[in-house]
């Protein structure tokens, strides 16, 4: 079945498709999104059930593999040191993210000429700065300026949410070390804002926000962009962007949410599928233009993914503060102090501190990234010790891209459409691990002048594949990149990538407003080289 052609056709609907979608319809282009997802109702997160903890880590897990829904695929990382984690839905990954907002540093665009290591974007900071702004004023960012960490910045659309007494105390610390510290940029809102309300501090807002005051792209950009006249379709898995004999892209090939095969004509296709699934399109996606993959002249489609590994420091104190999970879970500080290369440490590039709060009472007692608290005699001693009473400080490390570290398509392992699933080979480099044992000699020496009696440490977190980035990077050569600067392909002139797989190196912090940041970039590009599609389809 084919629908009404179009001018622009845009591939998922969360971080980076939200705000292309608004951005481009504010143009008047006529748009159409398709999202193998549906539209979450926070009456239904997780976070309102008594067993809310346990339908986070099964029916709302991060991890497609244990949620399992319909509008999932499955992931082989039989292969991979660190599990992949994604959400199919309008809004994406980011109905789950913890809405931690800090920015790329200008040093993260160019670490090929600072450390002779990866390789330069052909873009900067300075690029994306006016886009970095225009993105915190729709998702709503809660910050403080002047943090001598990054370039001076305009003032912050909330302020910052309180770092409470556990701040407070590891604040301290920070200071008696001297070592740099900052309250955490936040897509959540500590004041109203847009018509939503304020944070309440309930404490597991990575389950979804039944507030609204998380900076989700269903509730941000979406209203938006739909009351400028995007079609959003739910339900609707793409399988193939079909080209014509040019080798151009003429639209996509989808499962509708009735199980019907549909396609959809458009006149300029864009990608934000995630960079494990753009990557797996893209594969999917061959033609005679085309034969080892959609715009893969260089067989880089796939290759140099990146995570940030993280290691997990656990402190525990006995100090009478108040309970330790009361607030949002990871939007208090920051430290950067080792996030720029030195290289007496034994390692190139480095890693960011993020303060994270304890645990709801069953994960608590399952461990998260701990052991769990074991049955029989003194188990309710040992959880007593931990809950309420720890403090978590999550090191993020710079992940070089590696060609080796890959996406490639299952042989075996489909979705239930029949269509080949991702496989995923990753191996953590020698240069994260040194990261991540200097993180953990580091955080262990900030939690104990903070008070704590005791900490635990888990090196590297197995299921810390929250940022997926680098499978179809950027670049001028078209030999040795995807895309170029305008996140166009190389050998695909009417089709565009947005999301984190177009990044050419990982920084050591979230990439989602980077990615957004890119997004708005590439949709404003569009805007005037494609200015003769509106209305032509």
């Amino acid at each position: 079945m084919a629908n009404t052609p179009v001018d622009i056709l845009i591939v998922g609907a969360g971080a980076s498709g939200a705000a292309v979608a608004w951005r481009l319809s504010e143009a008047g282009f006529r748009i159409v999104c398709l999202e193998q997802g549906g539209w979450q109702k926070p009456d239904e997160y997780s976070t309102t059930f008594p067993d809310w903890e346990f339908r986070g880590a099964t029916s709302f897990s991060f991890n497609p593999n244990v949620r399992a829904l319909p509008e999932d695929y499955p992931v082989n990382d039989a292969e991979s040191d660190i599990t992949p984690l994604m959400f199919n839905a309008v809004g994406g990954s980011t109905i789950h993210w913890t809405a931690h907002a800090p920015r790329f540093h200008p040093s993260d665009f160019r670490v090929k000429s600072l450390d002779g290591v990866a390789d330069d974007w052909p873009i900067s900071y300075a690029d994306l700065e006016p886009y970095y702004d225009l993105n915190d004023a729709w998702m709503g960012c809660s910050g403080i300026a002047g943090d001598p960490a990054n370039p001076p910045r305009t003032k912050r659309p909330m302020p910052p949410l309180s770092l409470g007494p556990d701040g407070e105390r590891l604040a301290r610390a920070f200071d008696r070390l001297g070592w740099h510290w900052w309250p955490s940029d936040s897509y959540i809102n500590s004041i109203p804002y847009r018509g939503r309300g304020a944070c309440n501090h309930c404490g597991p807002n990575g389950l979804g926000c039944t507030q609204r005051a998380k900076g989700s792209t269903d509730i941000t950009y979406w209203p938006a962009a739909i009351a400028n006249g995007v079609e959003l379709r739910t339900g609707a898995r793409v399988c193939e962007i079909a080209t014509g004999p040019d080798g151009r892209a003429t639209g996509a090939h989808y499962f509708a949410a009735d199980g019907t095969r549909q396609f959809q004509p458009a006149r300029l296709v864009i990608l934000a599928a995630n960079g494990i699934g753009t990557a797996r399109l893209m594969l999917l996606s061959k033609g005679v233009r085309h034969p080892d993959g959609l715009a893969n002249s260089s067989g880089l489609v796939g290759r140099n993914l990146m995570f940030h590994p993280c290691a997990m420091i656990t402190g525990f104190f006995d100090d009478g503060l108040a309970p330790t999970w009361q607030g949002a879970l990871a939007n208090i500080l920051l430290s950067q102090e080792f996030y720029e290369t030195d290289r007496a440490r034994g390692f190139v590039r480095g890693y960011t501190f993020q303060m994270a709060r304890g645990s709801g009472p069953a994960v608590t007692a399952m461990g998260l990234n701990l052991p769990p608290v074991r049955w029989g005699a003194g188990h309710h001693a040992e959880f007593a010790r931990r809950f309420g009473k720890s403090t978590m400080i999550a090191a993020h490390g710079e992940d070089l891209p590696e060609a080796h570290n890959r996406v490639e398509l299952d042989p075996v392992l489909t979705d239930s459409h029949g269509i080949p699933a991702p496989r995923i080979f990753y191996k953590l480099s020698e240069n994260s691990a040194r990261q991540m044992a200097h993180a953990v000699e580091t955080a262990g020496t900030v939690l104990r002048e903070a008070g704590a009696h005791t900490v635990q440490a888990t090196p590297l977190l197995r299921a810390a594949g929250w940022h997926l980035m680098g499978t179809a990077r950027m670049g001028d050569d078209p030999a040795g990149s995807v895309v170029d600067r305008n996140g166009r392909a190389h050998d695909v002139d009417n089709l565009y990538i947005v999301d984190a797989s177009i990044f050419v190196t990982g920084g050591a912090l979230n990439p989602t407003p980077t990615l957004q940041a890119i997004a708005l970039r590439i949709a404003d590009h569009i805007r005037l080289a494609h200015a003769d599609l509106r209305g032509a389809a």
